[in-house]
């Protein structure tokens, strides 16, 4: 077993979520030091999708990386 959260993702839209998915990410604990510009590179996801991500990263102890 491991200790990983898996925190699910936070709704914020069929693309962005489905972009994210694609790409490998399915939790919010896989965002943890990802770069905001690797996220919007992907086709799906843009500004506000971004910011909703930003704060249930924070709010479960998670950051994007700078």
């Amino acid at each position: 077993m491991t200790d990983q959260q898996n925190t699910p993702l936070p709704k914020i839209g069929a693309p962005a979520t489905g972009a994210l998915k694609l790409a490998g990410f399915a939790s919010l604990d896989s965002l943890d030091g990802v770069s905001e510009r690797q996220l919007l590179a992907l086709h799906g996801v843009g500004p506000k999708a971004i910011s909703i991500l930003k704060l249930a990263l924070a709010e479960a102890g998670f950051k994007l990386a700078d």
